[in-house]
């Protein structure tokens, strides 16, 4: 829904401040049924997804169980009007929809970064950036929620002047204008709520090697201090010994993937830097009060409910 608004009442307020109608647009949907979010808020579609026009631009909207949600008959309507050279577009986790048609195949795209994980290891072939939003030739993605006003303001700019994707910027209350090379995720001292550099350096580098964790006395010396020097510094700002923390960011990668992927439970372990299954069962189970084979059963009984 998030994804959805943002991007729809930039071209409205566009339209408004302009005072002429640049951009106009329509609903559709597989049927042309009605929609209800995960908020539970429901609306009306203008049309099926047949009737969408050659020369318009598709902007699908993805959220929560995206992969439920991309049906065999949305994957070939996908193909087909790419091959008809359609622009499009993939606001939030819709990103997953166009890699499953195939549409990002040698492109650079985004997706939110809940989803980074097992868009990875699923779509090896597709390069994925941490920016807000991407565009390559005519395809799009966005990183999620407020990132399709980055998106559609970027468009308003090309096609009628950075002076009016400024004014509707204003309308918006939007005081900062992200450009592709912004990151969509808060700073790691913001995310942690602590500005120490050092600190800020060794979570950063946890986070980059979670399939490989990397021991504490060389995260210590890469960052010059000692291992001793380490661990205080853990537990006076984050309540946590390194090696707890790093255990934490390792389980929530693994539960996304349990969760978004069709993973085995032993090959999630070992992306998540785990030997051992009986070991990752248990530290999965101490963090989550459930079981790698729970978590995963449970899941699927969401989408089949």
């Amino acid at each position: 829904m998030m994804c959805f608004v943002c991007a729809l009442e930039t071209l409205r307020i566009a339209n408004r401040v302009s005072g002429k109608e640049l951009f106009s647009w329509s609903i559709a949907g597989e049927g042309g049924e009605s929609v209800t979010s995960s908020s539970g808020v429901s609306f009306d579609v203008d049309t099926d997804l047949e009737a969408v026009q050659r020369d318009e631009t598709v902007l699908l909207c993805g959220g929560i169980d995206i992969q439920s949600s991309t049906s065999k008959k949305m994957l070939n309507w996908l193909r087909r009007e790419a091959r008809r050279g359609i622009k499009v577009g993939g606001l939030c986790t819709a990103s997953y929809s166009l890699a499953k048609a195939g549409l990002l195949d040698g492109k650079r795209a985004t997706i939110h970064w809940e989803n980074a994980d097992s868009f990875v290891e699923e779509f090896d072939e597709i390069e994925l950036t941490k920016s807000v939003f991407v565009i390559d030739g005519d395809l799009m993605t966005t990183a999620g929620g407020t990132a399709s006003i980055d998106l559609m303001l970027t468009l308003i700019a090309a096609d009628y002047g950075e002076e009016l994707a400024n004014v509707v910027a204003d309308q918006l209350i939007y005081s900062t204008i992200r450009t592709d090379q912004d990151s969509p995720r808060l700073s790691i001292p913001t995310r942690i709520g602590v500005r120490h550099p050092k600190l800020s350096k060794v979570v950063q580098i946890m986070e980059q090697n979670l399939e490989e964790p990397i021991s504490p006395p060389i995260l210590a010396k890469d960052v010059g201090l000692s291992t001793r020097q380490l661990e205080r510094l853990f537990r006076r700002y984050l309540s946590r010994s390194p090696k707890r923390y790093y255990m934490e960011l390792r389980l929530q990668k693994a539960r996304n993937l349990l969760m978004q992927t069709d993973m085995s439970v032993i090959n999630v372990a070992l992306a998540c830097g785990f030997s051992s299954p009986s070991h990752f069962s248990k530290c999965y189970r101490t963090q989550y009060q459930t079981t790698p084979y729970r978590e995963r059963g449970a899941q699927a009984a969401r989408l089949s409910f």
